[in-house]
């Protein structure tokens, strides 16, 4: 799959109140970083945190996954360009390639990827990774960021 890098931070999320600082903590981690790939099972909460991080970056408009059209654009604060990736229903890594996901990612602008396992080998060498997973009552989250350099 990918190399899952240097852990950085975990944070614990037992409701919706923690999500603006965990955000804020990924942010804070993303500020040298454009590539954040977020893995977790379906309903771990990857889209809500994305959603969050938009929110917090000045992003107006409604923030939704893109599971259909692969990927969404939004503007966040002073024009800058944001990219949500969302690969969980592609069948071949071609399909990536035939929206340009790896000029998307070569564009120095944030890149939020959901599923990136479904796309190995068109990852970039380097990204910070999200890992989110609920507990068996799905009433908390853990969140883990690590910093893969490759």
């Amino acid at each position: 799959m990918y190399n899952t890098g240097v852990e950085r931070a975990q944070i614990k999320m037992s409701s919706l109140e923690d999500l603006p600082a965990a955000a804020s903590v990924l942010l804070e981690e993303a500020a040298s970083e454009p590539i954040i790939l977020f893995e977790g099972p379906m309903g771990a909460g990857k889209t809500t945190l994305i959603k969050e991080l938009c929110k917090q970056l000045g992003v107006q408009e409604n923030v939704s996954s893109p599971t259909f059209a692969l990927v969404n654009e939004y503007e966040g604060e002073h024009g800058k360009l944001i990219y949500h990736f969302d690969f969980y229903r592609i069948n071949d890594e071609r399909e990536a390639l035939d929206i340009g996901a790896p000029e998307y990612f070569e564009s120095g602008r944030l890149c939020l990827i959901e599923w990136p396992s479904m796309i190995p080998n068109l990852l970039p060498d380097h990204y910070l990774l999200v890992q989110l997973q609920p507990n068996a009552e799905g009433s908390e989250r853990s969140m883990v960021i690590s910093r893969v350099e490759g």
